[in-house]
């Protein structure tokens, strides 16, 4: 007989919600390198015509755009091995960061307390937070305000799930129309 225990939810130890948050990248790898290729094959014919009239040292300088350019798009891709990894596992929200440099770090949340925090600015701009116990954390900077939008409410409707899952009762209840007639 079970005396004020609460029964674990049906998918306690299962991952029940997971998202990987990645930057948006508008230029593939392969259009990089064909922006490249282009970019020096008109430097090159710019600088041989400035060349052909004596003024050699121009030729450097487009060499240096072109070098620039180049390094440019690699911190830019370099910046895009940012990831975030946030999941709701058995009794455990965790949030995974991961930065440009490899650097990693987790924070926990007890998801039964969990806020999801959608703070809307008037210019189109918003930011995500979930708080719990008078900590926050601020996800999803990586991603688009509308992506932010539609994570927030995929987050509130897995721990709505998952704490439905706590008290199958009660989310059978709310969910089943009144039967009773009235005279």
């Amino acid at each position: 007989m079970n005396h004020g225990c609460a029964a674990a939810p049906p998918s306690f130890g299962s991952v029940s919600f997971e998202r990987v948050l990645l930057s948006h990248r508008s230029l593939p790898p392969r259009g990089f390198h064909l922006l490249m290729l282009i970019l020096g094959l008109i430097s090159l014919a710019v600088g041989i015509g400035f060349v052909s009239i004596g003024a050699w040292p121009v030729m450097g300088f487009f060499g240096l755009d072109v070098a620039l350019v180049y390094l440019a798009f690699r911190l830019n891709y370099r910046s895009a091995r940012r990831r975030e990894t946030i999941r709701l596992a058995g009794d455990a929200f965790t949030v995974e960061r991961v930065s440009a440099q490899g650097d990693h770090r987790m924070w926990r949340f007890q998801p039964f307390w969990l806020r999801v925090i959608l703070e809307e600015r008037g210019d189109g701009w918003n930011r995500l937070l979930v708080a719990s116990h008078g900590r926050s954390l601020l996800i999803g900077d990586i991603v688009t305000p509308a992506d932010r939008r539609e994570l927030a409410a995929s987050i509130r409707e897995a721990l709505k799930r998952w704490r439905d899952g706590l008290n199958p009762a009660g989310a059978a209840a709310h969910q089943r129309p009144s039967t009773s007639v009235k005279p």
